[in-house]
């Protein structure tokens, strides 16, 4: 789980750091830090004074004849991480949380965001905003009709609201003679002029064949191929996501934070193929790769980002029919296709595709597995020595983490901002620390870790939690069933096509049971050296069904407000499950490889299902990460391994029955894998 898939809370952090209580959500509702009704106003020293940028921007939408503008808090390619040219909310506000929507009318300016910003929002911005502690486009709306007179307009940038956003915004305004007016120019881009972070200019690259499971001319016969036997015969597929070109033609670069994109769209057809980009950025070597200076129909030609809305445009007016996935194409797009034009479902043919993986891609996946364990468990050694000298705080240890992960072959960065969380912390589910503000880890804690890293074969993404001292009982009972549950889905075995969402509660279900429960999602999908996040793979309502050879997180917890936070996380493999019967059937294959911490297992609440799986995995565990850490003479880590994989019995074994515990569980481990 990523930060940002849950999203991110840094003056929530504030709150629990200094004071060491977690605010519960009635308290989020308190009263504004602000005091704007003085003279001079009293305000943090934290807030952004913004009355130069608003000037300019109200006069810029004068210019337009505006009576409201819309400032969302995304990019034109809906990324889950948006890189700092990007950043218009958070620069026209001061307020820089992830999720938000900013709106300035002639007189007004209002954010609305939900409750993981409020206390953040009062204390980055100045008295010319007004914080609604609401999301959606309906309170934004309801606000706007009481505030723009009838006959207003209110603007927005095309290429920054979804189709989904625009027709809920564009539904909501309907019969209240005020307009949506669609203006290509992004204003805050005027305001912001030369203050504004440059555009991303490092070399775009292409992977080499080691780790791409097709070149991209497979890849691009495929979805032509899906093009032919589709009903409607669409004669193009427009790719908008930054993941979907990426994939496609087997390139990289670091435009976004923690994913290994660039800007770009494609349009693809039967007979040609248009990559629209920065060609500058393309080597000698690439754009040969691409076999950029030829024209036939497996030629790609670099076409300039910024003309992709023309030169759809322009392809539209024949006769043709182009394929989108409406899930990840803005308006701007959209807005220029007519209607009768427009093959459309809720993902791209890429985005589908890419979801399944290939044998290679299968294993790419699982070696890059293999080695991201090797960081982790040299970090838990390292812990287990440092924490009780009381010199680890939380974000010294995330630092180390990443730096681990930073030596194994074909590193390139996180794949995500790195929770590491002690006690109290642990139970906010999306608390990163920061050089600032940080706990000190101890023995007497609990510890959760989630993190993960992209290599050049795959991306990873685990969450342990230890506890080095003596948990409670609670603890215990509350860590196993959080186990259970991740154990329980793991092994589950379910007909071919099943939804995630049907299976979703079998991760609950032990939790359940005591009256417990989390509130986050149980899983997403993951790529080769793409997205952490990887849709449309997971076990929400509105992810597809699950099929073999697609890659899911489980990763069920449990959060005990102001006191600690569990969560276990694993990667897994969609697999054909053997059955007595003949029949479609599924199960999962676990990748991840990291052990489960023993000193906050109840062996009383497994079952021998339970206890039979688990040994089944740590002998896995064995066999996979064993020999790695022997090759590189980390044997301190290879024993540590050795003692944290030892088969577990059903009860403390005395001495006398030691033996036969160990002759039990082995005959465990053989009968599964038989």
């Amino acid at each position: 789980m990523a930060r940002a898939h849950w999203g991110c809370c840094p003056w929530l952090v504030l709150l629990c750091a200094c004071a060491w209580g977690h605010p519960k959500p009635a308290d989020l509702g308190g009263q504004d830090v602000r005091n704007c009704s003085t003279n001079p106003p009293y305000l943090p020293v934290t807030v952004v004074n913004t009355t130069v940028s608003l000037t300019a921007l109200r006069q810029q939408m004068q210019t337009q004849n505006l009576s409201a503008y819309i400032i969302p808090d995304t990019d034109a390619h809906m990324n889950e991480y948006i890189g700092q040219h990007d950043e218009r909310r958070a620069w026209i506000t001061g307020f820089t949380g992830s999720a938000g929507t900013a709106v300035v009318t002639m007189k007004k300016a209002a954010v609305w965001t939900d409750s993981r910003y409020w206390t953040q929002a009062e204390r980055q911005m100045d008295c010319n905003w007004e914080l609604h502690k609401e999301v959606g486009t309906t309170p934004i709306v309801t606000w706007l009709l009481t505030e723009i007179p009838a006959g207003g307009c209110v603007g927005f940038d095309p290429f920054l609201l979804s189709i989904d956003t625009w027709e809920s915004y564009n539904l909501a305004l309907q019969g209240s003679n005020r307009q949506l007016v669609s203006i290509t120019t992004n204003l805050v881009d005027l305001v912001w002029g030369s203050e504004r972070p440059p555009v991303p200019n490092q070399p775009i690259y292409a992977l080499q064949e080691a780790f791409t499971g097709s070149t991209w001319q497979e890849k691009v016969s495929g979805v032509r191929s899906q093009m032919q036997k589709h009903q409607k015969a669409p004669t193009a597929v427009l790719l908008s996501a930054l993941e979907e070109t990426a994939w496609l033609f087997n390139l990289r670069a670091s435009d976004i934070p923690y994913n290994p994109f660039f800007y770009s769209y494609t349009l693809l057809t039967d007979s040609s193929i248009r990559l629209f980009a920065n060609k500058s950025r393309f080597s000698s070597e690439t754009l040969s790769y691409l076999n950029s200076s030829c024209t036939g129909p497996m030629c790609v030609q670099i076409e300039d980002y910024s003309q992709v809305r023309d030169s759809i445009q322009a392809y539209a007016l024949g006769d043709v029919r182009i394929w989108i996935g409406t899930s990840y194409t803005m308006y701007g797009i959209y807005e220029v296709i007519p209607k009768e034009k427009l093959v459309t479902d809720t993902y791209s043919p890429v985005m589908m595709t890419k979801a399944v993986k290939n044998s290679k891609e299968q294993a790419l996946l699982k070696a890059s597995h293999v080695r991201d364990a090797v960081a982790v468990i040299r970090y838990l050694v390292w812990l287990e020595k440092n924490v009780p000298k009381g010199t680890v705080d939380e974000f010294s240890g995330a630092e180390l983490v990443d730096k681990f992960r930073g030596e194994e072959q074909f590193s390139s960065g996180p794949s995500f901002e790195t929770i590491s969380a002690s006690g109290l912390n642990a139970a906010l589910a999306h608390y990163s620390p920061t050089k600032e503000l940080n706990r000190k880890l101890s023995s007497d804690e609990m510890y959760l870790l989630d993190s993960g890293g992209q290599y050049w074969d795959g991306t990873t993404d685990i969450t342990r939690t230890v506890h080095w001292g003596t948990p409670s009982a609670f603890q215990k009972e509350a860590y196993t069933r959080v186990l259970i549950g991740n154990i329980d889905l793991s092994r589950l075995i379910f007909p071919a096509a099943t939804s995630g969402r049907m299976v979703e509660a079998f991760a609950r279900r032990a939790l359940w049971d005591a009256g417990l429960n989390y509130g986050h999602g149980t899983g997403h999908g993951i790529g080769n050296f793409l997205c952490v996040h990887e849709w449309p793979v997971g076990f929400q309502s509105n992810n597809i069904a699950m099929a073999k050879g697609m890659f899911t997180s489980i990763e069920p917890g449990y959060y005990k407000d102001g006191e600690f936070g569990i969560r276990l996380e694993d990667v897994a493999l969609v697999v054909e499950a053997k059955t007595k019967y003949p029949g479609s059937y599924l199960t999962f294959e676990v990748v991840s490889f990291v052990p489960y911490d023993r000193n906050l297992i109840d062996v009383s609440l497994l079952s021998p299902e339970h206890l039979q799986y688990l040994n089944h995995y740590y002998q896995t565990i064995r066999e996979k990460v064993g020999p790695e850490l022997q090759r590189r003479q980390l044997l301190e880590e290879f024993k540590w391994l050795q003692q944290h994989t030892e088969p577990l019995a059903a009860r403390a074994p005395d001495t006398a029955s030691w033996a036969s515990v160990l002759v039990v569980s082995t005959l465990a481990i053989l009968s599964w894998s038989v």
